[in-house]
């Protein structure tokens, strides 16, 4: 479930989206001032618009971006989806509905490229086409890659660099899971074997002998992607349950980042 929003479930644009966070009441990109959020809604009505949103085999949605006449461009809304993780917004998509909004998923940006297409008039045109990647696939993918240093200052350094990469570039689907990789790798290693949290050991260790810890991002909802380690903190299964679905989540969520100023200065 991301930001209260359950996979498969149909939800009312209006009352659901709107009257919860705000936003622009027309076009498919929704970009909330006063929260770390950014909706994209798909459909098939937007073919006639010039927008083909696809499924590819490999699991990404690629999502033509806003503007329904002439050349698309790397602005507003699109620049608002291009540069979401890097702005700590979390990106979800729904698909219109006739009986409202399902959500599909939460997403992460990995790249973009630009294809002619047709605009709203008919007229050939350069359209952004954002390839998206679930973020749970993310964390799957990156759970199975193993550490990349023993060095804790090697990792330190990887991780930092991925966290301040210059957002907006074109990023091949592997610089993905590689700088979320760097990031969980630093984490966890940082940890030395216990939560972060509880401060307990952690409950079992990996098949490549490395504790199992997960990395949260407390100044995200979101799981996925690339972060700064300044506000990742490694945590038990328990912890990390506590913080998405205890009642005191929020509150427990707050201390956590509390205590990050003296984990990472």
């Amino acid at each position: 479930m991301s930001w209260g929003f359950e996979r498969g479930r149909v939800y009312n644009r209006r009352a659901d989206v709107h009257g919860r966070f705000g936003g622009q009441q027309q076009g498919g990109i929704i970009t909330p001032s006063k929260h770390k959020l950014v909706i994209i809604i798909t459909g098939e009505e937007g073919l006639e618009h010039g927008y083909a949103d696809r499924q590819r085999p490999d699991g990404v949605f690629e999502y033509f971006g806003e503007g329904q006449v002439g050349n698309m461009a790397m602005q507003r809304g699109n620049a608002a989806v291009a540069n979401h993780s890097a702005n700590g917004a979390s990106l979800l998509l729904f698909r219109k509905t006739p009986t409202g909004l399902r959500f599909e998923d939460e997403y992460v940006y990995e790249t973009h490229h630009v294809e002619k297409a047709p605009d709203r008039l008919g007229n050939m045109r350069d359209a952004i086409v954002f390839e998206l990647r679930p973020v749970t696939a993310v964390v799957e993918k990156v759970e199975e890659m193993a550490p990349v240093s023993p060095d804790l200052g090697d990792l330190r350094r990887r991780a930092f660099a991925a966290a301040t990469a210059t957002p907006g570039k074109s990023k091949s689907t592997a610089s993905v899971f590689e700088r979320s990789r760097d990031v969980r790798d630093y984490v966890v290693a940082r940890a030395k074997g216990h939560c972060e949290g509880c401060t307990e050991p952690a409950p079992f260790l990996r098949s490549n002998g490395v504790p199992y810890l997960e990395p949260h991002h407390i100044r995200r909802l979101t799981d996925g992607g690339p972060d700064d380690p300044r506000f990742v903190i490694a945590l038990c299964p328990n912890c990390h349950r506590r913080v998405h679905s205890g009642a005191d989540g929020s509150q427990y969520n707050g201390r956590l980042l509390a205590s990050m100023k003296a984990i990472e200065a």
